[in-house]
């Protein structure tokens, strides 16, 4: 086989998808040897089952908890349990007064205190503030290599940017040596500091404890069980920025109530900016009036104030004043769906929370494993459907329309179970649905493919550059389509709740594996086919016979009449061909004998 740069290309797009998939499953055997890696994805509630927790919710000084602050309970145990890695968990209320939490499989000890503790709104004043983000955890750049594929040296910028990388990933790791090395008592001063916002509580070991911390760290979870007469190093909501923050100042059960509201300047004129204004009560304005006179003018970040609920800075802002009449605003860059849902989390999480475990019980999956079943076996069904169909119609080329779905199917398993080791998904029946749905887009784009090769046979092409000029027109209309069906599944996934994320996400990932297996292996396997005896002479197995798609080859872009498809049109197409050879080689006969009359004659 001659060595085009067609065919190389499509040995290389071969090569990285083999290359893509090795290294997935390099990475989950890793994963299952070295971690806590399985070869299959983790399930979902309904397939699986798990354990289900009745929670009372009441407040603290005893007080039913209204309507509002139910569904705000609920959302700060989404939270708990989103922060805890556990993914697919169905929370519900029930009643007035009830929280349904169901979790997919065996929920540990230190998920069920998570979900179980109280929620609490707490001040706290800052000490000190830091990036959250492991930034000594970069790779090493690529070498660079000359074009005879020697390296080539480093420049001084380059080799410098290098050493200090190295450098500062041995002073992260020397650094998280030393702080899992500290005890309680390294941490803490010897002498109780005078106040909460005194920086004599940033002792050498809470110092070294703050440089190792990371956001993304098993630590930054462990945030809401600290103690309020301890200092607390944790992050804000995005997982960005990490705070050394002072004991607690002041609960937030001193919020009487908080509203989203446009700033408006002196004269009531509205700025376009949104602001959240903070109503206290007596003991709140009085307290707060004498920390606002401390802040106000201290250096940052000692004059910022941090509002913290479960553990996590939900707002840490500047004090820009004294504020003795206790109703502080709090300003930024918000819209007014940021706001109101700030304002929400102080107005109800003000309003400490106690969650009391009312039962625990594991529930079964009969119903989703016999669901999954009838699932499976409808799959199935359209899968050899898709299977027949493809052999009947495109013949033997129907065989890379199942070689390109058995590889989409290997990567999409793969896929699963990479993104269930390292994010916490959980395959739902919803997410099966998503897989199936998917056979059908994928399928889709084969059939398109092949039917842009078949209309350049038709229009006088050979089989190798029909492959070429319909991969340009059907990757086109593939990447069209596909990409309605991604941004489909983006919205929903978006907008979706429960198990519907789930479809959503199968939905998409799917999509993205039909554009790299038609790239990266139905077209490069297309390619090298083309060049093999089998299609290049049009047998009339191999799908893409010029004569059989309506088209008679006469020479070099020249065809007769199409030949109506029908039952003997092969024979037609036979006796229409020795006709025409028939009567070529009369007249050339006739030809002949015509000019060795007239050669006598003038003889």
């Amino acid at each position: 086989m001659a060595s085009t740069p067609a065919v190389r290309g499509a040995r290389r797009s071969l090569v990285f998808l083999l290359v893509l998939l090795v290294g997935l499953a390099g990475l989950i055997t890793y994963g299952v040897f070295r971690s806590d890696a399985t070869w299959t994805p983790k399930l979902a509630l309904d397939l699986q089952g798990g354990t289900q927790i009745l929670l009372a919710a009441e407040q603290t000084d005893g007080q039913a908890v209204g309507g509002e602050q139910l569904q705000q309970a609920v959302s700060i145990i989404r939270q708990r349990v989103d922060a805890a890695g556990v993914s697919e968990a169905e929370i519900t209320t029930q009643g007035n007064q009830h929280i349904s939490v169901s979790i997919p499989g065996k929920a540990d000890e230190e998920t069920l205190k998570r979900i179980e503790a109280s929620a609490k709104l707490d001040f706290r004043p800052v000490l000190a503030t830091g990036i959250g983000i492991d930034l000594t955890q970069q790779p090493a750049p690529e070498p660079k290599t000359d074009e005879n594929g020697d390296p080539v040296p480093l420049t001084e910028a380059e080799q410098a940017a290098e050493d200090a990388r190295v450098e500062a990933q041995k002073a992260a790791e020397e650094a998280r040596a030393k702080a899992d090395a500290l005890k309680p008592e390294d941490i803490l001063p010897e002498t109780k500091p005078e106040s909460a916002g005194d920086l004599a509580w940033i002792t050498p070991g809470l110092q070294t404890k703050f440089d190792a911390f990371t956001c993304t760290s098993d630590a930054a979870l462990e945030t809401g069980n600290a103690s309020a007469d301890e200092p607390l190093i944790t992050c804000d909501e995005s997982g960005t920025q990490k705070y050394i923050l002072g004991p607690v100042e002041l609960n937030g059960d001193v919020i009487t109530d908080a509203t989203a509201q446009m700033a408006t300047t002196q004269t009531g004129a509205t700025t376009g900016g949104w602001v959240i204004q903070i109503v206290m009560n007596k003991q709140g304005t009085e307290t707060f009036g004498k920390i606002s006179t401390r802040l106000y003018g201290a250096p940052s970040p000692q004059d910022q104030f941090a509002f913290v609920l479960d553990g996590r800075v939900l707002s840490a802002p500047q004090m820009q004043g004294q504020i003795l009449d206790g109703r502080p605003s709090i300003s930024g860059d918000f819209t007014q769906e940021s706001a109101q849902a700030l304002a929400d989390q102080l107005k109800f999480g003000a309003l400490p929370i106690d969650f009391t475990v009312q039962s625990q019980e594991d529930i079964s999956a009969t119903l989703g494993a016999s669901q999954l079943g009838y699932g499976l076996l409808a799959g199935l069904i359209g899968l050899l459907l898709v299977v027949v169909y493809s052999l009947f119609q495109y013949r033997a080329l129907g065989s890379l329309t199942i070689a390109s779905l058995a590889i989409a199917g290997v990567l999409t398993y793969l896929l699963l179970t990479f993104f269930s080791w390292r994010q916490g998904y959980r395959l739902s029946l919803a997410g099966v649905a998503g897989i199936i749905v998917a056979v059908g887009f994928t399928a889709d784009s084969f059939i398109v493919y092949f039917e842009r090769i078949r209309d350049a046979l038709r229009d006088g092409f050979s089989i190798e550059r029909a492959v070429e000029h319909g991969w340009k027109r059907a990757f086109r209309t593939v990447l069209a389509s596909d990409g309605v069906n991604f941004l489909a599944a983006v919205i929903l996934f978006i907008l979706a709740v429960g198990n519907v994320k789930g479809f959503a996400f199968t939905l998409g990932l799917t999509t993205l594996v039909d554009v790299l297996v038609v790239a990266l292996f139905t077209h490069p396997m297309m390619t090298l086919l083309a060049r093999t005896r089998f299609y290049q002479s049009g047998h009339r197995f191999s799908g893409l016979d010029p004569q059989r798609l309506g088209a008679v080859y006469r020479g070099r872009a020249q065809f007769r009449e199409p030949v109506v498809a029908g039952k003997g049109a092969g024979k037609k197409v036979a006796r229409s061909q020795k006709e025409a050879e028939r009567r070529q080689t009369i007249a050339e006969r006739k030809a002949a004998e015509a000019a060795g009359a007239t050669a006598g004659k003038e003889s």
